[in-house]
């Protein structure tokens, strides 16, 4: 069986949508592919809040592009560095193949962002700056409404106005190649009825690869059996974009072996049920022993490394101590996203015994951080008070309160895998590059399908790169018509 469409876009998230609505809105005959069903598309886009690193609705915040930057690669060759400050024509080979972000991507994805914004504006989606889980004074972040949802329906309400053809029960499989190499389509498997040809030019937006248990065990480790996706609908995000695409010759981008992690209760099923509160607490280990500084700085600067850490322990799992001070916090709840309990006890011993954790282990642990807290006087929960602990390893270096008010609390925490870093380099239009960091003909990629990160998330940016390069596909490949 053969479709052919001017526009072939493979994912029903934001990124997919995104670029559907465009080339329709272009003229464009456009086909979405999306491997779940009607009610649950849209993918892990569907179930995010979707927080978006704005100042504004018409300005991105002022570190948006330099912590892009910092974080585009480790150790990057200076000599690299410099070449790619110049005109990409005077790039060497090696510079333009580099696997990481170009700063002409970056600087156009920030440029790109304002527009993006007002263009969903024009389709019915409001955006507020709303509260976030965060207690402490963080950077701004601006929200759509209704979150991801919102803006799922929204997109796919459009696209379906527009006369786009959505194939439900349908996944991406491979790249159909010419004699030449070059991209005419994708195969794909349609439930009850098989293989399918889609020919057209092709826009990845099928996510990253944390559905995948395969792929997380051969870029991320084997420990990575311990993590979860954040969600339901990162399990449909299974690698196949990222895989064709390289099969085909595409070059790599991005941290493969790593995540976006996020600190969530194990015990939970809703979507994303992260603990934020452990700053005001302690963090022990399966065997109550601290690992960490719980409180370097502000949560939403520094959950993913303190998260990191707690991946690193026996079993991938830590537990946030904390007693009844931590109700002197102001809407402490708001870091507390789980809807299960805490785990509650009348001592120290008996919290530690339900934990299941050696016998005066946690007693132990406790009672060498409450003698090594400074006191009460200069206590600020809603900013960093510098308010740490003194000779003890390691040390905790905010908000350091004796925990000795019964009942006592704990709150299990794992690692969740929000997405993958890894995925495919791109240039500032959305093209695939292969290699030799040349564009490939008609194949273009959005979302968390394309690598950007390495070490730590920009956060409040993944939603937006998906609408933005998706956009940016789409007005290309109408462009080039």
């Amino acid at each position: 069986m053969e479709e052919r469409f001017d526009v072939v876009v493979a994912g029903c998230g934001v990124a997919g949508l995104s670029a559907a609505v465009t080339a329709a809105e272009l003229g464009l005959k456009v086909a979405v592919l999306e491997r779940a069903s009607r009610e649950e598309r849209g993918g892990q886009s569907r179930y995010t809040e979707a927080y978006l690193r704005m100042k504004a609705i018409d300005q991105v915040s002022d570190d948006f592009e330099t912590h892009l930057a910092e974080h585009a690669g480790v150790y990057m060759d200076p000599d690299f560095a410099a070449e790619m400050g110049g005109d990409r024509a005077g790039w060497s080979h090696a510079a333009r193949a580099l696997a990481s972000p170009d700063p002409e991507l970056i600087m156009s994805f920030a440029d790109q962002v304002p527009g993006t914004i007002g263009w969903l504006q024009e389709l019915g989606v409001k955006f507020d700056f709303l509260p976030t889980q965060f207690l402490t004074k963080t950077q701004p972040r601006l929200l759509p409404v209704g979150g991801g949802e919102a803006l799922v329906e929204a997109l796919a309400a459009r696209a379906e106005s527009l006369g786009a053809v959505f194939f439900y029960y349908t996944t991406a499989r491979s790249l159909l190649l010419d004699e030449r190499g070059e991209v005419q389509g994708l195969h794909a498997y349609r439930a009850n009825e098989g293989g399918v040809r889609f020919l057209g030019k092709v826009v990845l937006a099928c996510g990253g690869f944390e559905g995948n248990p395969a792929m997380m065990a051969r870029y991320v480790g084997p420990r990575s059996v311990y993590l979860r996706p954040v969600c339901k609908g990162a399990y449909f995000n299974r690698g196949e974009g990222i895989e064709m695409a390289l099969d085909a010759g595409a070059a790599p981008c991005g941290e493969f072996g790593s995540y976006h992690a996020e600190p969530v209760d194990p015990r939970s099923g809703v979507s994303e049920p992260s603990i934020f509160i452990f700053p005001y607490g302690v963090l022990v280990n399966k065997r109550g022993q601290r690992f960490t500084d719980e409180a370097p700085g502000t949560v939403d600067a520094y959950y993913e490394r303190v998260t990191r850490r707690i991946y690193e322990q026996e079993e991938g799992i830590a537990y946030v101590i904390l007693d009844q001070r931590v109700k002197d916090v102001p809407n402490y709840r708001l870091a507390i996203r789980t809807d299960q309990p805490a785990i509650e006890a009348d001592s120290l011993a008996a919290l530690g015994a339900k934990l299941g954790m050696p016998a005066g282990e946690l007693e132990t642990t406790v009672a060498r951080y409450n003698e090594a807290c400074p006191g009460e006087e200069g206590f600020k929960p809603l900013e960093l008070d510098g308010l740490a602990t003194r000779d003890l390893s390691p040390v905790k270096s905010n908000w350091s309160r004796r925990i000795d008010q019964a009942p006592f609390m704990a709150y299990p925490i794992i690692s969740a895998n929000v997405f993958t870093f890894g995925g495919l380099k791109i240039d500032a239009s959305g093209q695939v590059l292969d290699t030799d960091g040349n564009p490939m003909k008609n194949l273009y990629a959005a979302g968390e399908t394309v690598g950007m990160y390495y070490t730590n998330y920009t956060g409040a940016t993944s939603v937006l790169k998906g609408l933005v390069f998706g956009r940016l596909a789409a007005q290309h490949i109408a462009n080039a018509q």
